[in-house]
């Protein structure tokens, strides 16, 4: 555009200037300085041409004679003839051609391919590329392969393997921890309530209750836990308890004869055992620090019923705010009516339920 606009003023200003005609070679002398008198006031300091102005003068100084260029032009003869360089430069300048090769990859396909190497260590780039093409993204192995090792992540099987909580929670589907606590009743006579809870579902599996622990009774409590385990095709491969006095060989036993092993936490180490002595914490946070407990039989129906709420209906923060029974973990309506919504009582109204009521 800049080389147009010179072409044309230089053009003008030969049609102005007749042959060894000295009067329009003083014009055009006349018609720099006053512009560049016009660029003088513009700002004081040193002088700043812009695009049109060194059109102006380069076209100008085409016409002139090369005797009056000092005395008519604050610029050096250096500088016009780079200015002309430059305009002719731009005439001479093409849009670049695509660089040649592969386009680049989508940055959200790329994010998805380190996800899943990262969340895979023995996937490869071949394995990865089948995954990606039954989503309907194409992607060829070696561009798998050349972004992967541009992150730092080699071929499968790599190092960085899963971490403490992938591990963990891949180990606690069979862990089961259990715990004894005491409660007063309102006479101050002391009850134990043997818990169990597994790991990976946070679902509390049994709690008894007795005045006397003995060896009988905390082994038949562990056949119950046990079978009722079974019966939910749990296969116990750790039992996590202290070192109670109260766990007999009896206790333990019930659970070898299982497949499973007693692993014992160490003394006065309570975080060791976090799970069941969270769930202590919890049931009497929510239950029984508000409740007078008359005695066993009273103490057991409060925990089973508790125990019912804790399964199916209360919300747990590692599970996503879900709940522990399978069955209890329906599909509702993302659109539900607030109306239609109704509270239940548990507990003599101790804890609220809250539920939609059928249309």
């Amino acid at each position: 555009m800049l080389f147009v606009l010179w072409l044309t003023v230089r053009l003008l200003t030969r049609l102005l200037m007749l042959p060894n005609d000295d009067g329009s070679a003083k014009d055009v002398e006349i018609l720099v300085l006053r512009h560049q008198l016009r660029v003088l006031r513009r700002k004081t300091g040193r002088p700043k041409f812009t695009a049109g102005d060194r059109v102006l003068l380069a076209a100008a100084s085409r016409v002139l004679p090369p005797e009056r260029w000092l005395s008519s032009l604050l610029v050096t003869p250096q500088t016009l003839l780079r200015w002309h360089r430059t305009l002719v430069q731009r005439k001479w300048t093409y849009r670049k051609a695509r660089t040649p090769g592969r386009p680049p990859i989508d940055p959200q396909i790329a994010d998805l391919i380190l996800r899943m190497a990262r969340e895979n260590p023995r996937w490869g780039c071949v394995r990865i590329c089948g995954e990606l093409r039954k989503l309907g993204i194409k992607v060829a192995a070696t561009t798998i392969r050349t972004l992967l090792r541009r992150h730092g992540l080699g071929p499968a099987p790599r190092r960085t393997g899963p971490t403490w909580a992938q591990f963990l929670r891949a180990q606690a589907e069979g862990i089961v921890a259990c715990d004894f606590f005491m409660v007063e009743t309102i006479r101050l006579q002391t009850l134990y309530v043997l818990v169990f809870i597994q790991l990976s579902t946070r679902r509390v599996v049994a709690a008894g209750v007795t005045a006397h622990p003995d060896t009988a009774w905390v082994t038949q409590q562990a056949r119950n836990a046990a079978m009722d385990l079974d019966d939910r095709g749990v296969a116990v491969r750790f039992l996590l308890r202290d070192h109670d006095a109260k766990f007999t060989r009896g206790f333990d036993d019930v659970f070898s004869s299982e497949g499973g092993r007693v692993l014992r936490t160490p003394i006065r180490a309570p975080k060791a055992n976090a799970y069941a002595e969270r769930w202590v914490q919890t049931v009497r946070a929510e239950c029984l620090d508000w409740t007078l407990v008359l005695g066993r039989r009273h103490l057991l129906r409060l925990l089973r019923g508790y125990v019912f709420h804790y399964n199916e209906q209360r919300p747990h923060r590692s599970l996503a705010l879900a709940v522990p029974e399978p069955q209890a973990r329906k599909q509702t309506s993302p659109q539900v009516n607030p109306r239609a919504v109704r509270r239940r009582d548990a507990l003599g109204g101790l804890i609220h339920e809250y539920h939609e009521v059928a249309a």
